[in-house]
């Protein structure tokens, strides 16, 4: 993946939200319970990170899928959202779920979370919980955060595998270390220009994935 152009990387991602977001929308039934814990935990998690984040008043939503996370993102009625993602359809499909008071809350734009359609220092803090924590080229990923550096303001929030979940996903080769991604991603987050303000797991003790809110040095 490491060879991998970021169009190619957003194309990828974005057909897999499509089909999971297929795959959701087809289901009749109602979700069950440990979907609905999941689905709770996530937002509590969001809802969490941005009061670290100093509830920012102008936030963008990127590679934002279907709109998962715009009713949350939503709660403080004085916040603007932009949402960005690589799939005009997907953006489309996003907007049909809610109503026309609500959207009027929500830019939407097509573009690449490479390469934001934005000045620099546009918003306060931008959102990045799924696309980011699927990239798995250290390249790719310090590509991404300099790009968030020179759009955010202040703040940033992204999601990172857990060590354990990473080598299950991404193996190493033959001859490579193991290394920690953590340790691996904080770095990247200091290179980049970020620190870190807060990372709460998903589920304290779980080897799924964390939170992470980085502030803008300089």
């Amino acid at each position: 993946m490491s060879s991998q152009p970021p169009s190619s990387i957003e194309a990828e991602f974005a057909a897999r939200c499509d089909r999971d977001h297929a795959r959701v929308c087809g289901d009749p039934r109602p979700p069950g319970l440990l979907r609905r814990l999941w689905l709770w935990r996530d937002e509590r998690l969001v809802r969490q990170a941005l009061k670290v984040a100093g509830e920012p008043g102008l936030l963008l939503d990127l590679a934002c899928g279907a709109g998962r996370f715009w009713p949350v993102l939503a709660e403080h009625s004085n916040r603007v959202i932009l949402a960005s993602d690589f799939s005009q359809t997907m953006l489309d499909h996003a907007q049909s779920h809610y109503g026309a008071a609500f959207l009027r809350r929500i830019k939407t734009f097509q573009g690449s979370a490479f390469s934001i359609g934005l000045s620099a220092n546009a918003v306060d803090c931008i959102f990045c919980l799924e696309l980011f924590r699927h990239v798995s080229s250290v390249e790719a990923r310090l590509t991404l955060l300099r790009e968030f550096h020179r759009v955010s303001r202040d703040t940033v929030i992204v999601a990172v595998d857990s060590d354990s979940r990473h080598r299950q996903l991404h193996p190493p080769g033959t001859g490579q270390p193991l290394l920690s991604h953590r340790v691996e991603v904080e770095a990247e987050f200091r290179q980049a220009g970020f620190t870190v303000l807060n990372q709460q797991e998903f589920m304290p003790g779980s080897a799924l994935w964390r939170v992470y809110v980085l502030r803008k040095r300089g």
